[in-house]
């Protein structure tokens, strides 16, 4: 009986281990190819970091819309950076619904008193193919707003990045 239950305890961590590295695994390698094409004006490789905006990208991240405003936007830059974001949204509206559907799919497959490792791996494989493709979608939505700023205001980014990393280092 010991035995059993400690049988059903490792396969319920591998199981678990599976759901989080499979997609992970995929969605990096799916991923490198755009993040691999990623240079400055110059040609050259971009340097790790530089083409992140997350901490700036909309109002649900935790800069939220505060950083786009000390960047002074003019109101003809903050209507593009709408109609970018706009565009990213209608873009990966039907990616997101793919994904919530797989999300679905999988929480069925692990309900009950059996598991069906073969489904969960299928459904964990498409699952990574989505997230890779919206990866690359958020990147060029990233790419997009990066091409509005002037470069006096990317500077000014950057050197908000820069501040943000020292107080983080600092933590």
């Amino acid at each position: 009986m010991e035995q059993m239950i400690t049988t059903t305890t490792r396969v319920k961590r591998m199981t678990r281990l599976k759901s989080f590295a499979l997609p992970t695994l995929l969605a990096c390698t799916l991923a490198m190819p755009a993040f691999a094409q990623s240079t400055d004006q110059g040609g050259q490789p971009q340097e790790p970091g530089k083409q992140r905006f997350g901490r700036f990208h909309g109002r649900h991240g935790r800069g939220g819309g505060d950083g786009w405003q000390r960047l002074n936007l003019t109101e003809a830059q903050k209507t593009q950076m709408k109609q970018i974001r706009e565009s990213y949204r209608e873009r990966t509206q039907s990616l997101h619904k793919e994904l919530r559907a797989k999300k679905q799919e999988l929480r069925q497959a692990n309900q009950g008193e059996t598991f069906n490792e073969a489904l969960a791996t299928q459904v964990l494989t498409d699952s990574a193919a989505i997230e890779a493709k919206l990866m690359g979608e958020r990147f060029k939505m990233r790419q997009e707003m990066a091409a509005v700023l002037t470069p006096e205001q990317k500077n000014q980014l950057e050197q908000m990045r820069e501040q943000h990393k020292m107080k983080r280092a600092e933590r």
